[in-house]
């Protein structure tokens, strides 16, 4: 178990083009699955292969338990196998002409470990990566789930103190996904390794991590629990991306407000946040009750009326898109709507579900 520390770490392709990443600092804590989270180009795979080693920073230190492996100014650069990190890819990288079993020993050989000590290594990762019945078959032989647990297999047999992940699941159907899920859960249970793992999917990041750490355009725009990234996100970047279903945000403006705008404008005076510096609001689409006010409710929540334009159930809920004056809004409810394309519905918030943003797109403290 290993904590990483990037310090002002920058990576530059040319003079002439923007940096992939820019000033990037983070922590990763010992024993911590962190998720790289973010859309692709952001510079997530960047960030893990210059912790890896496949990649060299333009400027900056990384860090692991406190002792540099790669300092710029200094002129220090670990080499990657001397890293003591495990590295899956995403497309598996298994070598087709060797078998199963040698392919988990691969590793374990180029470290000249003595045969008896490597088979018994072996044996006992594939036993419980579940692979054993396969060891003498080639990686075309296998299926994409085999083959993930095969390229974990191998990684794993090296017992590293760090284990990379770039996005090792995107090749799986949904069923195989959400096996290789729990088995990454129990291997960092049973391990304890650091694990960092990229990804773009944010369902990955907020059903496996312990730390979520949000990128953007090569800029790290927020670190903290899946809670804290879905619940108070840190800006209107963080607050959209996250979410199978988007927020929806209502834009103020200093011209003659739309309707919603208005219903807003409302809100917030409900609240006694009127005089707050609001440029804008988002209200995530479970927050969003459809149903008219008790006595009691009203004291907390402020409602608004739409029009329904489609009803989608998606299994256990029902997505429900409002028009509001011309405006697109959406709600999710785990009650069947009593209500049909073309009825008029009330809808009400409360205020612990509204987040607010500032001109500069940044979170407002309530």
């Amino acid at each position: 178990m290993s904590s990483i520390t990037l310090e002002n770490i920058r990576k530059s392709y040319g003079r002439n083009t923007p940096p992939a990443i820019g000033n990037l600092n983070m922590e990763i804590g010992s024993a911590e699955f962190l998720c790289l989270l973010g859309p692709s180009g952001c510079g997530k795979t960047t960030t893990l292969r210059m912790i890896a080693g496949l990649e060299h920073p333009t400027e900056g230190r990384i860090l692991v338990d406190g002792k540099p492996i790669v300092s710029v100014d200094e002129g220090i650069f670990t080499v990657p196998e001397k890293r003591n990190m495990g590295l899956v890819f995403q497309n598996y990288a298994l070598w087709p002409h060797m078998t199963i079993r040698e392919n988990v020993a691969f590793g374990l050989v180029l470290r000249k470990t003595p045969a008896p000590e490597r088979n018994a290594v072996v044996d006992q990762v594939m036993t419980k990566l579940g692979i054993a019945q396969y060891a003498s078959r080639y990686p075309a032989q296998l299926s994409g789930g085999q083959q993930q647990r095969v390229a974990l297999a191998r990684m794993l047999a090296l017992n590293p103190s760090v284990i990379l992940l770039d996005e090792p699941l995107s090749n799986l159907d949904a069923k195989l996904r959400l096996e290789m899920r729990s088995e990454l859960k129990r291997i960092h249970a049973e391990a304890g390794s650091t694990i960092v793992f990229v990804t773009h999917d944010q369902w990955e990041a907020m059903t496996l991590a312990t730390t979520i750490a949000v990128m953007s355009e090569g800029a790290l725009q927020q670190v903290g629990t899946p809670d804290d990234i879905y619940e108070r996100p840190a800006n209107r970047f963080v607050a959209e991306f996250v979410g199978s279903l988007p927020i929806n945000i209502i834009e103020r403006s200093d011209a003659e407000p739309a309707p919603l705008c208005r219903w807003l404008d409302g809100l917030l005076a409900h609240f006694a946040l009127a005089g707050a510096p609001v440029a804008s609001a988002g209200i995530r689409p479970e927050a969003v009750r459809l149903s008219s006010l008790n006595d009691e409710d009203a004291k907390r929540c402020a409602a608004g009326q739409g029009t329904i334009v489609d009803v989608v159930p998606t299994g256990g809920s029902w997505i429900v898109e409002l028009d509001i004056e011309g405006v697109q809004f959406f709600a999710i409810t785990t009650d069947s709507p009593s209500k049909r394309t073309g009825d008029s519905i009330h809808f009400w918030v409360e205020r612990q579900n509204l987040h607010l943003f500032d001109r500069e797109k940044n979170r407002i403290a309530q």
